[in-house]
């Protein structure tokens, strides 16, 4: 029997169908736009060619990704707040604008106002929606829909099956979007405002990476002229983790955010060594900017002798007392030391100036630029105000033990200079083998020669593993903008874990940023979450569980095993269901399973890299598991995982972020007797 045509299912499908045509018209538009007479220059010309290849880039239909996921049929029409919508007028809601020939909308931008009751709508609040209806996709088709009759009161409240269905999908690749299955709480993060910093603390599975993402994609909607000129970022843990977010944001057509570790940001060298845990701790604590401000600033000497500037027959002279009150008022002005040393001359040749006028000379502008470029001048801001390489400087404090102990005193103690200093001096900043809480010494260095450039926004991701320079070097990225700060206080797994985010925030330079707290768990099933808070108050005692709202528990099982065999067993196990699986493993271990998954037979792939229908399954070292999701997870040999770690409490911390990777099902395999915490 054929499907009426009438059929809602049908006339959906239709309007999909319409819908990617609309899409497709739009962007042959763009592709056949003559600019030739319209550019005044070259300039011009490739400026607006750039812009136009973006807006290409932004209007291509995804074939597997479906153009809208929900529908909202609305009472009346809006106030005088919201243009848009009229009596019994509906809005299909997607991931980008799409309109027909005429310019009618035929897709609604999730980000519009009109789109917000989608996402906050319900029995008790309508916000005068009748219907709410969600789709369900299969590979880029419609295939069912559900309707939530929101203002009918004889309509009992209900969970969604379509957006449990969605929540839930297997995942093979990387990171997708949450456009659709975005909760109250969390759109009400995403909608908040670019003047303001935002704090998400999130445990395992609460979306904070997905809400911070989205925000971005929100505030580009919402100040697209704005952050277009000052700029966007999103910083992460490691490259492993920007790889597998890195479609997101394109997905929402958002192609101009840049991605970058804190490693990438503070590049001034070649990183080439590395630094124990105490010598890291030192390094990373935010007291070394007092150190270094101090080591920068006793480069500045008071002036001994006059300037005496020669022009023709005149010789015009400025006593040192002068001089030196000149670059007091430099120093109490607090600027940048560069700015500063820049400003010298010009002041001089200003007092030269008072000179010339006194004696009855008119000099002028150019006079006083001639005097400031005086050989005399020159010579005597090199002698008071000299140039200084910020990679010298942290090179000389970390070698010199004399240099250190004069900057350090009243800030260091003994053993935390001597934790710092190099055992061997390096020949130059070429050769030195520089770590990376060097290289962030340095760029505190830099920025307190010359301003850093602020941007509009910056996401950072997994903050609470950064230490409080590192901080500052990422605040220091937006001074004059707005950061979201995304972490989980119990996934800390460095020495110098942020203990709590007021502390962090200051550091950042955002002290008055709200903090938010995502406690519902929409990714870890419950038994597997329940089982990793065992551990909770043995890492971060206080900090609310995770509860998971999933209605499927999910596979969990605790299994004892004799050796790699019967971890690629379980491995194997697991690939029978759809989705991927990551086999995550204390680093030291992963040599040993990587031979035995080769010697069974099992492709399998490294972390960041993208799976496939024939390669699902992913070795993943615990260092490098923060941040990934796996549909199945088999984690081997817990107690190796927190052994691995410099201290119990980081150890436990890795494990509580390996036991919280899985979306569907986790397999914990051990020969090893279970760490303690991990009991009833």
């Amino acid at each position: 029997m054929s499907t009426p045509v009438d059929d809602p299912l049908s006339r959906e499908r239709s309007h999909l169908s319409s819908s990617r045509s609309a899409l497709r018209a739009m962007r042959e538009d763009v592709e056949a736009l003559d600019i030739t007479d319209v550019t005044a220059n070259w300039v011009n010309a490739e400026v607006l060619a750039r812009q136009i290849e973006e807006r290409i880039k932004a209007l291509a239909d995804l074939s597997d990704t479906p153009l809208f996921f929900g529908r909202l049929d609305y009472l009346h029409a809006p106030g005088a707040e919201q243009a848009e919508g009229a009596d019994g007028e509906r809005f299909y809601i997607g991931r980008r604008h799409v309109h027909d020939h005429d310019g009618d909308p035929m897709v609604i931008d999730w980000r519009a106002p009109v789109s917000q009751p989608f996402y906050r709508a319900s029995k008790k609040d309508p916000m005068d929606v009748a219907l709410r209806r969600r789709f369900g996709y299969t590979r880029g088709d419609i295939t069912a829909y559900e309707d939530e009759h929101l203002s009918d009161p004889a309509e009992a409240a209900r969970t969604s099956k379509l957006l449990q269905q969605e929540i839930e999908r297997p995942r093979v690749g990387p990171m997708r979007d949450i456009v659709a299955t975005i909760q109250p709480e969390q759109d009400e993060i995403v909608r908040s405002g670019l003047s303001g910093t935002v704090c998400v603390q999130g445990g395992p599975g609460t979306g904070k990476t997905a809400v911070g993402l989205h925000r971005v994609a929100y505030l580009l909607y919402a100040h697209r002229e704005r952050l277009a000129r000052t700029g966007t970022l999103v910083i992460g843990p490691n490259r492993s983790f920007l790889n597998y977010i890195e479609q997101v944001l394109p997905a929402l057509g958002e192609l101009t955010v840049r991605q970058a570790t804190v490693d990438d940001l503070v590049a001034h060298v070649e990183i080439k060594g590395t630094d124990d845990a105490t010598a890291a701790v030192v390094k990373g604590d935010a007291r070394l900017a007092q150190v270094l401000r101090r080591a920068l600033y006793s480069h500045v000497t008071m002036p001994t002798e006059p300037v005496v500037v020669v022009r023709g027959s005149r010789r015009w002279r400025i006593p040192a007392y002068e001089l030196e009150e000149l670059v007091r008022e430099l120093l109490d002005r607090d600027i940048r030391y560069g700015a500063a040393r820049e400003a010298l001359p010009q002041r001089i040749a200003h007092a030269v100036l008072v000179q010339m006028e006194r004696s009855g000379e008119a000099p002028d502008d150019r006079v006083q630029d001639a005097v400031a470029r005086n050989s005399a001048v020159k010579a005597a801001v090199k002698a008071v105000w000299p140039a200084v390489d910020p990679a010298k400087l942290v090179l000389r404090l970390l070698s010199d033990a004399e240099f250190l102990a004069v900057h350090a005193e009243g800030i260091l103690d003994e053993d935390e200079q001597k934790a710092i200093l190099r055992a061997k001096p390096a020949r130059s900043v070429k050769s030195a083998k520089w770590s990376a809480a060097d290289a962030v010494l340095i760029d505190e260095a830099t920025d307190l020669i010359q301003r850093t450039h602020s941007l509009g926004h910056v996401v950072l991701d997994e903050a609470q593993d950064l230490s409080p320079m590192q901080y500052r070097a990422v605040g220091r990225r937006c001074t004059t903008g707005s950061a979201t700060v995304l972490g989980d206080l119990a996934q800390g797994t460095t020495p110098w874990a942020t203990r709590g985010w007021q502390e962090a925030l200051t550091h950042l330079g955002k002290p008055e940023a709200l903090v938010e707290e995502l406690t519902a768990g929409f990714r870890v099933p419950t038994d597997v979450i329940t089982y990793a808070s065992r551990l909770l108050p043995h890492i971060a005692p206080g900090l609310t569980p995770v509860m998971s709202i999933r209605e499927n528990p999910g596979h969990f099982e605790v299994r004892p095993v004799a050796g790699p065999k019967d971890v690629v067993e379980a491995c194997r196990e697991l690939l029978r269901h759809e989705g991927s699986t990551g086999l995550i493993a204390a680093d030291a271990r992963v040599p040993e399973l990587a031979e035995a998954l080769e010697q069974a037979g099992i492709p399998y792939l490294g972390p960041g890299e993208e799976t496939t229908a024939d390669t699902r399954l992913t070795l993943v070292p615990a260092s490098l598991a923060k941040g990934l999701e796996y549909d199945y997870v088999v984690l081997d040999e817990p107690r190796a995982v927190v052994d691995g770690e410099p201290d119990e409490r980081t150890g436990l911390r890795r494990l509580y972020v390996t036991l919280t990777r899985a979306v569907s099902g986790l397999t914990v395999t051990h020969t090893a007797p279970l760490p303690t915490q991990l009991a009833a």
